[in-house]
Parts: structure tokens; sequence; C-alpha cells
């Protein structure tokens, strides 16, 4: 479904991604996995069209992307997680949730609102809370449910676990496990936390100093050693 060909980024003199290349399976979590500064960040907004690469080429569902803009990457059915929970604080859990359903066009029907309270029963319990209210876990969800509103066939997920309890990260892991299994949704996981992102990925990618350093099914990865040891931090 997503496909990244000899792709590099940078910020002025600074290489970011450099060469990389590989594919993110249709109705799969590919998981991105490497320390800080690996690039994986960048790899996000690159494909997200938040940053033009300097050369390479990126395909979504046979369309090439590279070079489309940001905005319109939602109705093409690509939606991003970005990290840092960015919710709009002045408004309702509900007025966040609508906002990402404008993304792909048209009106906002209530069987999305009810589809993503269903996915998050708290999130039903406090649509009328304003997001300032939220806690840090109860953020994430709805960072989470506002890309869903868009009914996304690929979600790009930038550190969900970041600063989070563990019950809530396997909780929101969990439930991306049962949205690829439910519905076909295809994910890519950006993630520090090697160990839970690899327990619940098909596949895994890891990224150091902006390069590919391997590609392999997410047991795999999991049960190398050396991999583990020198780039995964477990």
């Amino acid at each position: 479904m997503l496909a990244l060909t000899h792709v590099s980024a940078g910020y002025g003199p600074i290489t970011a991604l450099d060469d990389v290349t590989f594919t993110a399976a249709q109705g799969q979590i590919t998981a991105v996995l490497g320390a800080n500064g690996a690039g994986k960040t960048t790899l996000l907004r690159t494909i997200s069209g938040l940053h033009r690469p300097r050369a390479g080429t990126i395909e979504f569902d046979g369309t090439r992307i590279d070079r489309v803009s940001a905005e319109r990457m939602p109705g093409l059915g690509l939606s991003q997680v970005p990290e840092g929970r960015g919710v709009i604080t002045e408004l309702t859990v509900e007025e966040n949730l609508r906002l990402g359903g404008l993304g792909r066009g048209g009106r906002v029907a209530p069987s999305d609102l009810t589809r993503i309270y269903d996915l998050f029963g708290v999130l039903g319990d406090r649509s009328a809370a304003m997001a300032s209210t939220l806690s840090g876990g109860e953020r994430q969800m709805l960072v989470i449910g506002r890309a869903l509103m868009a009914r996304p066939t690929m979600l790009l997920l930038d550190e969900p676990s970041l600063g989070l309890a563990p019950r809530i990260v396997t909780q929101i892991f969990s439930l991306l496990r049962d949205l690829v299994r439910d519905e076909g949704l295809s994910v890519l996981l950006v993630e520090q936390n090697a160990r839970s992102a690899l327990s619940v990925a098909d596949r895994g990618v890891v990224l150091n100093l902006g390069r590919v350093v391997a590609d392999a099914p997410a047991n795999e990865l999991a049960a190398d050693d050396q991999l583990r040891h020198a780039y995964l931090g477990f």
C-alpha cells in the first residue's frame, strides 16, 4: 500500500533520511523503530506531505504522493496522528472530532461520531467536555479518534506511547490491532518503545542515522539479540 524508494530528505546541510527504501503492506501494522535522531519523525512528515523529499519517490495505493500537499492526504486515505497529542484545547471533544471528519470533505455523519465513541468509550462520556480537561491518555485517544474520523485506509502514528502509563499504551496498541483485524486498516507506527511496538506489529523497519539498517517480520526483529541491543534498547 505504501512504498518508499530511495527517499532522501533533510534540513539545510543536515541529512535526516538517506536513501530510505521499504514498503508497508495493506492490512498490517508496520513499525518504524530507532533511537532519537534516527529520522523517524522526518520520515512521517515526508510521507504526509509536510516535508518535501530531496530525492526518491513515495507511492500510496498506486498513486505517487511525494509532491502532494499535506491538505490533500486525507482525501487520498492517509491520516497522520502527530507526536505530542495536539488537541485544540479551546474546543470540546466532539468539536475536535468533527474537525477530523472535515478532512475528507463533506458533512460529518452522526454514524462517524458514534463509531469513535464506540471505540473510545471515555470520549463518548466526555463529548461535551473541553479538550483542555482531558488526561494525557484521553488526549491521545482523541487525536487518534480525530484522525479516524476521516475514515483513512492508512493511519500514520508518531510516538503514540510517549509519556503514557503502560496500561494506556497497551490499550491503545490493542485497539490498533483490532482495527487492522476487523476493518482492514493499515498502520505505519513510528515508535521509540520498540518492545511494545513489535508486540503488535506485523513487520518492523529499523532506522539509524537516517538509513534503514533492518527490515523484517516483527517476530524476527524481536528475536535478534544483536540488533535489539545495538539499535532498539531492550
